[in-house]
This record gives C-alpha cells, structure tokens and sequence, in this order.
C-alpha cells in the first residue's frame, strides 16, 4: 500500500512540476509587424506575395524544418547584406533599426511562421 501510494504521489509531483516548465514564447505578432512596418519591410516584401522581395511564406517555405532558418533569418535583416532580386539586380539588405535581441528573434520566428 505504502509503494501504491508513494508511486501515485511521484507521478502527481512529476506532473505537477511539468505543468510549471517553461512553455516556450509565443510569437508576438502585433510586435512583428509593428517593427516591420517601423523598418519599412513591407515596402519590398508582401505575406503572400512577391513584391521587390519574396514574399514571407515564401521565405518560411524556404527554411521549413531547417534549424537555420531563425538564424539566417536575424543575419539577414541585422547585417545588410547585398540580396538578388527577381528582376536580377542586386541591393543591400535594409538593416532593421533595433538591436534588441528579443524583437529580432520574434521578427524572424514571426517570417518563419507564415
């Protein structure tokens, strides 16, 4: 009786202390396309379709199931680099105006999830 009992209140501790584990963050999307909107993202890249830029499913198409999509992605927009477009000319990346890392990670996780 005393193992029945020790193991039922093991399994209701183990629970318990599940249910307080860090849940990973949600994106904020509000956040992501008020920082977008802030940098001027829009002006070359659409959700859904390709503007001067690939659209943003698109880009999330391009990293799905690859775990260097975030990175990449950060990389992109805080290093400027020079970026091909459709019509075959070539320009810097516009360098997104904060270095917050918290903002950064939500932009890109928010691109990747379209």
């Amino acid at each position: 009786m005393k193992t029945k009992t020790s193991v039922l209140l093991a399994g209701s501790l183990f629970l318990a202390l599940a249910g307080l584990a860090p849940a990973q963050a949600a994106i904020d999307e509000g956040a992501a396309q008020a920082l977008a909107k802030k940098n001027d993202c829009f002006k070359c890249h659409a959700i859904d379709k390709t503007k001067k830029g690939p659209s943003y499913k698109s880009i999330a198409a391009k990293y799905k199931g690859k775990s260097e999509g975030e990175e990449k992605a950060i990389k992109n927009i805080t290093t400027g680099p020079k970026v091909k477009l459709d019509d075959g000319t070539e320009e810097e990346h516009k360098i997104i105006d904060t270095k917050d890392p918290k903002e950064l990670k939500n932009l890109a996780q928010w691109i990747l999830s379209r």
